[in-house]
């Protein structure tokens, strides 16, 4: 077996082993810390037995996914540092999800950071990343259309970089949004980076392929945790971390087409809380917690929300291939 293959596969067992190991070491602190969930007050009503249940669980894959830095070694013999970049970008908005955690926990309120202030530190990571890839060369300025295999015009940067901005944000929220329900954001992800991974491997880009693999091990050792009933919920720590993975692999592996495909259960999630307004104060209620219906304000609850939106996103994963 080729040595690309075999590190992938490390990969995932470093990224499987320091999740396991980091969740047994993080939760009894977090409990400790007394670091619990404080549920809205227009949410489901089912959602209140969660309440105190241990966040910022995130930590746990985004200690395994530091490992790619070193699992990624064999990209490093031929130049490929683009993982660096990934991590990086995922990193930093982690960072965002960590300050407003600590800010609910501390507080003891279901809102840290406010809106405003959110928008602004996640478009300084999206400019920041954005300028990395403008000075190492990884960035293009091309306009592509699905299924054309060819760019179809030169798009001025100014014009591409304020897009790019406001796609970065816009999907990185809506990974965000898919979290609130046990397995549920860990399980919509893990099929994504498996594709990330089988694809930068097909793409000969065997230092990125490190980063998704290792995550992709880290989400499976966290869902030890967090699957029904959950001990620990990853919090925005980990959601904007793993939002920020997403679309940092969608720009490296192949300039952004996957990314509406790959992040079809987050895409779906993020139009449902826009297009219903209201359903009696249910509008705000995302569909994970009931349905496009707005059965959530009915007490209606899924168990099993997170294996069914794994599936579904095993669907979406492979249609993504027509994009490449």
């Amino acid at each position: 077996m080729d040595t690309p293959v075999w590190m992938t596969m490390l990969s995932i067992v470093v990224g499987f082993a320091a999740a396991f190991l980091m969740g047994k070491w993080l939760i009894p602190r977090l409990r400790a810390l007394k670091a619990g969930q404080e549920i809205r007050e227009v949410g489901p009503k089912w959602h209140n037995s969660k309440a105190g249940t241990p966040t910022m669980g995130g930590l746990c894959f985004i200690f395994a996914s530091a490992f790619s830095a070193v699992t990624g070694w064999y990209g490093y013999r031929t130049g490929d540092y683009t993982h660096l970049l990934v991590l990086a970008l995922a990193v930093m908005f982690g960072a965002i999800g960590f300050y407003d955690d600590y800010i609910k926990v501390k507080k003891h309120r279901n809102l840290g950071l406010t809106g405003l202030q959110k928008l602004l530190l996640q478009i300084a990571a999206a400019v920041i990343f954005l300028l990395a890839l403008h000075f190492t060369g990884e960035l293009k300025y091309d306009l592509y259309i699905p299924f054309v295999r060819q760019p179809v015009a030169k798009v001025p940067t100014v014009l591409y970089l304020a897009v790019a901005v406001f796609v970065i944000v816009g999907c990185v929220n809506a990974v965000n949004l898919t979290d609130g329900i046990d397995g549920l954001a860990s399980g919509v992800t893990l099929p994504v980076m498996v594709f990330f991974t089988v694809t930068a491997l097909g793409k000969e880009k065997f230092g990125l392929a490190a980063f998704p693999a290792t995550l992709a091990g880290g989400l499976i050792g966290f869902l030890f945790y967090n699957f029904y009933p959950a001990q620990v919920f990853m919090g925005d720590t980990g959601s904007l971390f793993l939002g920020g993975a997403v679309v940092g692999l969608a720009a490296q592996v192949s300039q952004g087409k996957v990314g509406a495909v790959t992040g079809g259960s987050g895409l779906a999630v993020q139009v449902n809380g826009v297009l219903r307004p209201g359903l009696g104060g249910c509008g705000l209620i995302p569909v994970q917690h009931g349905g496009m219906r707005g059965t959530a304000c009915k007490n209606v609850r899924f168990k099993h929300a997170g294996s069914l939106s794994m599936m579904q996103n095993s669907v979406h994963t492979p249609l993504s291939l027509l994009l490449l």
